[in-house]
């Protein structure tokens, strides 16, 4: 049986392909981490103003509990202290409005990089693929049928390109009316290649 390597073998183009598609997924879920994590150091200034005013907070109001321990004047001088402690409570809680604004920005950013690459791999490689692993399927069911061989040989009549199927016979066709034993298996192990499947021995 003549073997025809006129293209890069079938299995091995798939199993390329899958590792391009790894890597591409691989590769836009970093880059959707590292978006993520460049995001978030926006939130830093916010964590510092949290600290800052809350830190101001307590002690304004640990000072206002002391001064409010002064006989006659303690309850007229603590008012100002809890005011600046109340302030100071609102510029913590802006601190930490900031942040969440930063992690639900940081979070939807990392979410828009990976919906193009990942839809690719969904809508785009996948169902080739899945179509691919049924044709293969259905060949190799048919690889071990007892009249597979001459089902295979018609799928590859009717589907491979002419130039194929001449260099197997000048009349491929008649060929495979007459039933010639060696063109029904060169037409089969075609299809077989053809979806890097190999022929049973």
């Amino acid at each position: 049986m003549r073997i025809y390597a006129d293209r890069f073998p079938t299995a091995a183009r798939q199993l390329v392909t899958d590792l391009l598609v790894v890597a591409w997924v691989y590769a836009a879920v970093r880059g959707a981490m590292w978006l993520h994590d460049l995001v978030q150091r926006l939130a830093v200034p916010g964590q510092k103003l949290e600290g800052a005013g809350g830190g101001l907070a307590d002690n304004l109001a640990d000072a206002s509990g002391k001064i409010g321990r002064v006989p006659l004047v303690g309850d007229e001088l603590t008012t100002p202290f809890e005011r600046a402690a109340e302030a100071a409570r609102a510029v913590a809680d802006a601190g930490r409005d900031q942040q969440e604004l930063v992690d639900q920005l940081a979070l939807a950013l990392a979410v828009a990089v990976l919906v193009f690459p990942l839809g690719l791999v969904l809508f785009g490689w996948l169902p080739l693929r899945l179509r691919w692993m049924r044709r293969a399927g259905e060949a190799a069911a048919l690889r071990s049928a007892p009249a597979g061989r001459d089902l295979l040989a018609l799928r590859a009549l009717a589907g491979q390109p002419l130039g194929r199927l001449t260099r197997i016979a000048p009349d491929v066709a008649e060929a495979w009316r007459r039933g010639d034993s060696d063109t029904v298996d060169a037409l089969a192990a075609l299809e077989l290649r053809e979806l890097g499947l190999r022929t049973k021995r």
